[in-house]
């Protein structure tokens, strides 16, 4: 299966050049207003609405982003991410509670939450104002951009079933959820929601269990950059070790590396070639 030249503006359910095309779109999330613009252009999406705020301390992050593109068959949300040094000082913050989560459907991370919360209003607007003929719609991103897509599609599903997601796919997406709100999603979006996780990706192990957990779907890159539908524990166990043998000389760096957007887009090139 080659390398998809163009997205499919008319794609439904699961195709691995799907997902590929969502990976590019979650990487988009991190350049800048002008690039983003350009690039929805060259993808034949000729409308596109940039989301942005703020925080100010003692939140971690210095701001939430995301943008989204729609032409007259596809609107696509893509939230961006973070760095994983970043990352884990939001999630490792002993004094966030969990939340209650969409329309009171089990708990979610407080920062998680208030990240998306701080965009999801306009994000909402940008759907209703775009989607103006049953275009689908897809919700995707990578780190911290993967736990706000996957809440962005957990809180229309269960608030605004009117504009569901057609899909969400994440990249290195951290634990967001308590098991009861995982589950509501498996049953919601059962075949529409894929979590991507390549080897040691440390982000995806974190914040640790059991009080947050993921949903069901993964779609796990092995160490040898072979794409899988699933793994068993002892298989996924021996797997990650192998990887961090990779590098002699960095053995550690393995769970940083792995979290790279760039890798995650390798890594499905490679499965397409």
């Amino acid at each position: 299966m080659p390398v998809p030249s163009a997205i499919d503006h008319q794609a439904t359910g699961y195709s691995l050049p799907h997902a590929y095309w969502l990976a590019k779109a979650s990487d988009l999330a991190y350049k800048d207003e002008s690039t983003i613009d350009q690039q929805a252009r060259a993808w034949g999406f000729d409308r596109v609405r940039h989301h942005q705020t703020r925080f100010t301390p003692p939140f971690p992050l210095q701001d939430t982003q995301g943008y989204t593109m729609a032409s007259d068959h596809m609107v696509i949300t893509a939230f961006r991410g973070t760095e994983p040094r970043e990352i884990r000082d939001w999630l490792s913050d002993a004094n966030t509670p969990p939340w209650p989560g969409p329309a009171e459907t089990g708990y979610v991370h407080f920062g998680f939450a208030e990240a998306l919360q701080s965009i999801f209003p306009d994000v909402k607007r940008a759907l209703a104002e775009l989607r103006t003929n049953g275009q689908s719609v897809w919700f995707t991103g990578h780190s911290l951009g993967g736990a706000l897509a996957m809440l962005a599609g957990a809180r229309m599903y269960l608030e605004e079933p009117r504009v569901q997601a057609d899909g969400v796919y994440t990249f290195g997406q951290p634990r967001t959820c308590d098991r009861i709100l995982a589950a509501a999603c498996n049953k919601g979006f059962k075949n529409r929601m894929y979590r991507f996780v390549n080897n040691n990706d440390i982000v995806p192990q974190l914040p640790p269990e059991p009080v947050y957990t993921h949903v069901d779907t993964l779609r796990y890159i092995d160490s040898t950059g072979r794409l899988r539908d699933s793994t068993t524990l002892l298989g996924g166990l021996a797997d990650r070790a192998k990887g961090l043998t990779a590098d002699a000389f960095a053995p550690a760096s393995d769970g940083v590396r792995d979290h790279s957007m760039h890798n995650y887009i390798a890594a499905l090139e490679k499965n397409l070639a």
